[in-house]
């Protein structure tokens, strides 16, 4: 019945004495294929004149679904289309369409003035029926008319019946050519009270419905709420690609405008925006036309006294692309061009920086690097500096409110990292209302979709970052592409845009060696990632030697001791400068000054120093920056779950592995491979459980991890924690 919000309520922005009979059966069917009742429909449709008590529920049984149902998003689109608008926030159901800047007016229709139409004194109406077979058909192609009405028993008016179908525009022609004006004797005599119809699409000479169309060429555009006159003058104004515009011998012109639709599907999208366009712009078009199978007046008969007749051909644009670009140029919302000399004195205020020297507040950063370099981690530390108004990485972050778009992680495993961060961070959680968490795993869709959603939700609150972990769950199209990928990046720029807000993202590097590439040539996909952005972050694993892991490790064994002896004794002034900074030393100390127990204590903290260590990895960020000048590369430490400045320099000299020279290369050891390995099958399995059942397919995880299926199978029957099952990969209960 609608997601978010209540369909009736949007019912209630119809009035339904404004629709034609064609929108309120719409409504009718939207309302019974979401679920509700015909007393429903009835109880709304009473407040029109036309209501007949008992038709409505006479209608609805009549409602027997369709393999294309009309659903909620038709009368959320009415209510839109005069006027109605949903509250900020207020979530629209899926199928929903929304307004977009395109639909807005190009004309006052309230200045366009009249154009005059003059029925022709003298007429040919063979010459003009030819013309029209000529211009809308293809020789060989079969053509629908009807000459022949009937009506009902209770009704005076008269309707046309189905009509013919079985000759082509060749067949008409001729015939017409030697009829010596006598239409009739070619099409049969038609009604002169009534006139006569043609269809003005083809069709395959089985039958006259829209299943008997084969081409999707035409629709056509009829008004009878307002004058000939400002019909036509609009027509023209709006460059509608007109093939044929017919006097209906009435009140209305039929203009048959060219749709050039390559499916039914196209054909229906396509009639829409011309309608919507044509609504917008003043001109009333009655929607009941929309069909590709529908009829048109004939020109060159008489109807009711007066003429059906040809007012021209080939009007407006060529082509609908070509109308179709025109209308959108004409309603692009582009600024104007400003002259230089008018804000050279002038200019405006810079956004101020949320990252100093890094990023400004409203702009784009993209966080780009390899697996295990902990990137999700990098941006939830981003997410605690800027709540905080900490540092991050040594830049200086504004405080203020962030939202954190979780589109891999569970929601435990995303709230758990987030406090552990904190902790390993040693900040107090002052300001953790600054902190607003989205998870969308297993609910993500594509940047294009979640865009719009993203803005309703976050209209409010007043962000001054969006980040968005990780971007390959929602990215829209091949990230090979650069035109499909700009696409895609431009929804960041509507975020930023629309919520005044910086948009922070993160990307993984392609694979092959990085180390000889500039930092904005690794991401994966399309060079647009990296040039989009105003800032690029780029991390790169740094290749560490067995000298300075050894350092390493003396570090942190000296600093678990010295913790252990702050904690329980009075002891600095036994050691001197030099014998804090030698774990063998102060090791000593403790073998001679503490009892068997305390010594074990202080081992087992020595120990787990070590452990520690031994995940320890190192990295380099690499930055390009469009607004600030390019700082020096930042050396750090990924010390689970965080990372820590290289204060004490050691990093500088190090380069990536790939840098160097095959035999400077540090050899992995056997079990190395292995542990990156399981790491890797790890990583790919919990990314593809989305649901948490424990089975993921073989399939899957080769896409993901970017390797043959048959490597897929050799590391799950080298692993102790994941075994194969029918082509699935199951984890293995512990």
């Amino acid at each position: 019945m609608g997601k978010g919000y209540d369909i009736k309520e949007v019912l209630g922005y119809l009035n339904p004495a404004e629709l034609d009979y064609q929108e309120w059966l719409s409504v009718g069917m939207a309302l019974k294929e979401e679920g509700y009742s015909a007393a429903v429909w009835d109880a709304w449709s009473r407040a029109d004149s036309r209501y007949h008590a008992g038709e409505c529920e006479r209608k609805w049984n009549g409602f027997h679904g369709h393999g294309r149902p009309v659903t909620a998003g038709t009368i959320v689109q009415m209510a839109i289309d005069r006027g109605w608008q949903p509250e900020p926030g207020q979530e629209l159901d899926w199928d929903s369409t929304i307004t977009m800047d395109s639909d807005r007016a190009i004309l006052d229709s309230s200045w366009v003035e009249g154009k005059e139409i003059i029925e022709p004194e003298e007429w040919e109406p063979v010459k003009e029926l030819t013309t029209c077979l000529e211009t809308l058909f293809g020789t060989d192609e079969n053509v629908g008319y009807v000459t022949r009405s009937w009506s009902k028993p209770d009704d005076d008016k008269k309707y046309p019946d189905k009509g013919s179908w079985d000759r082509t525009a060749r067949q008409l022609i001729r015939k017409l050519g030697k009829c010596k004006g006598d239409i009739g004797s070619v099409l049969g005599d038609y009604d002169p009270e009534v006139g006569a119809w043609i269809r003005f699409n083809p069709l395959d000479g089985k039958g006259c419905r829209d299943e008997n169309v084969t081409d999707y060429r035409y629709a056509l555009v009829e008004s009878d709420k307002t004058s000939i006159e400002k019909q036509n003058a609009l027509i023209r104004e709006l460059e509608l690609p007109v093939a044929c515009l017919v006097h209906s011998g009435k009140k209305s012109l039929h203009a048959i405008v060219k749709i050039e639709a390559s499916s039914y599907e196209e054909y229906r999208k396509r009639v829409d925006y011309l309608y919507k366009v044509c609504r917008r712009n003043g001109l009333e078009v009655d929607t009941q036309n929309k069909n590709p199978s529908r009829l048109s007046r004939m020109p060159g008969v008489m109807r009711d006294g007066r003429k059906q007749f040809l007012v021209g051909t080939d009007i407006g644009k060529k082509s609908w692309d070509e109308w179709y670009e025109w209308i959108e140029d004409m309603n692009d919302d582009l600024p104007d061009t400003e002259g230089l000399n008018s804000v050279w004195d002038s200019l405006p205020d810079l956004s101020p920086c949320l990252i100093d020297g890094v990023l400004r507040k409203g702009h784009k950063m993209l966080i780009a690097g390899p697996s295990k370099a902990g990137k999700s981690f990098l941006q939830i530390e981003l997410c605690i500096s800027i709540a905080e108004g900490k540092e991050w990485l040594g830049w200086k972050c504004s405080q203020g409110r962030v939202l954190y778009v979780n589109l891999e992680l569970d929601r435990a495993s995303c709230l758990h990292r987030f406090k552990d961060v904190y902790t390993a961070q040693g900040i107090q959680p002052s300001s953790l209302h600054n902190i607003d968490i989205w998870n969308l795993r297993g609910k993500s869709v594509p940047m294009d979709k979640l865009a719009p959603k993203l803005i309703r939700r976050a209209a409010k609150k007043d962000y001054v970052a969006v980040i968005i972990d990780p971007i390959y769950k929602v990215i829209t199209g091949d990230e090979n592409s650069a035109d499909q990928m700009a696409n895609f990046c431009n929804q960041f720029d509507r975020v930023c845009t629309e919520l005044g807000c910086a948009v922070i993202y993160c990307h993984h590097h392609s694979k092959g060696s990085q180390g000889g590439k500039k930092s904005m040539d690794r991401a994966s996909g399309s060079g647009v990632f990296a040039r989009d952005p105003d800032a690029l972050l780029d991390l790169i694993e740094l290749e560490t030697t067995d000298d300075l892991m050894k350092q390493e490790e003396n570090k942190e064994i000296c600093k678990a001791v010295r913790q252990w002896l702050d904690a329980h004794f009075v002891w600095q002034d036994d050691l001197s400068q030099d014998d804090l900074c030698s774990s063998r030393k102060m090791l000593d100390y403790c073998r001679e000054k503490l009892d068997k127990w305390q010594l074990k204590a202080v081992e087992r903290k020595a120990e787990e120093a070590r452990e520690r260590l031994k995940q320890r990895t190192a990295w380099r960020i690499e930055g390009t920056l469009r607004e600030f000048p390019k700082f020096k590369p930042v050396n750090l430490w990924f010390d689970y779950p965080v990372h820590r400045m290289d204060a004490s320099g050691s990093l500088g000299d190090i380069g990536p592995e790939e840098e160097k020279p095959s035999w400077q290369k540090k050899k992995k050891t056997p079990v190395q491979r292995k542990k990156e390995k399981e790491d890797s099958l790890r990583t790919a399995f919990e990314a593809n459980d989305l649901e948490g059942t424990g089975k993921v397919k073989l399939s899957d995880l080769s896409e993901h991890m970017g390797v043959a299926v048959n490597t897929v199978k050799k590391y799950v029957d080298e692993s102790k924690e994941f075994k194969r099952e029918n082509g699935m990969v199951v984890r293995c209960q512990k």
